[in-house]
């Protein structure tokens, strides 16, 4: 895909599937920007610090971007806040860490949406790309994760996959008509050295017989920013192996 010189800021780039994203940016030419709380602020290493968690700290973040490169070209949302009790059962998790989780992550999502969203509409141009889930199009099969101690799908995943991939249809419609698009990419299961059970049980879930890496998502997301899917908004791709179709 060819970005080249497209500003592309990437919330969570020093995660798993962040990184792959970064790296992919580069090599297509773009110039990225890792927003995580885990970096410094420094623009000139293609970097900056950020609290999802903080509507003001997104806000400077973009102002940052903005000041330093002059445009938003791209904005990639693929951060992961959660509490430390993120999967504990629907039945015992506390309101609070259910309060919590919603907060961090949906609404996490929503404000850096706006955040970029507003300037692009001033550009009149510009690509917003969510990583949502399958979790958030279907139910997981706890089977998958039966007997192997640590392992789950929280509800709360759900809930919160499933409201981003709704919002970001809701803000394709709106800003559509400003020459921005909002796209989301549902990954299926990244594998990350899972329990060697639960790899076999996924696998067999899926229609090409294996999990997903970090590059089958990155290069998706290179697609959905570059002007080659420039008709294309309000979407929802589907990079799963098949599993939803299974």
């Amino acid at each position: 895909m060819d970005l080249q010189k497209k500003i592309i800021v990437v919330t969570g780039g020093s995660g798993l599937i962040g990184k792959a994203i970064v790296a992919e940016i580069t090599k297509c030419g773009g110039v990225a920007v890792n927003a995580d709380i885990a970096v410094k602020k420094d623009l000139s290493k293609g970097e900056y610090a950020f609290d999802i968690a903080d509507e003001a700290s997104i806000l400077e973040l973009r102002d940052a971007v903005v000041k330093h490169h002059g445009r938003i070209d791209g904005w990639v949302n693929t951060a992961y806040p959660r509490t430390k009790d993120y999967r504990t059962s629907f039945e015992e998790m506390p309101a609070d860490s259910w309060r919590k989780n919603i907060d961090l992550h949906l609404n996490g999502f929503a404000f850096c949406m706006r955040a970029a969203l507003t300037q692009m509409r001033k550009q009149k141009s510009g690509s917003v790309v969510n990583i949502v889930s399958i979790y958030g199009v279907v139910a997981p099969d706890y089977a998958i994760y039966e007997g192997l101690e640590g392992m789950t799908n929280p509800p709360v995943y759900g809930a919160i996959k499933g409201g981003i991939l709704q919002l970001s249809k809701y803000l394709a419609s709106i800003y559509g008509p400003d020459g921005v698009r909002v796209n989301s990419l549902s990954p299926g299961g990244i594998f990350d050295n899972q329990n060697p059970v639960f790899v076999e049980r996924y696998n067999a879930k899926t229609m090409l017989k294996r999990m997903g890496t970090p590059q089958d998502v990155a290069e998706p997301v290179a697609f959905l920013l570059s002007d080659s899917a420039r008709y294309i908004t309000g979407h929802n791709l589907m990079v799963d192996g098949g599993f939803v179709s299974m």
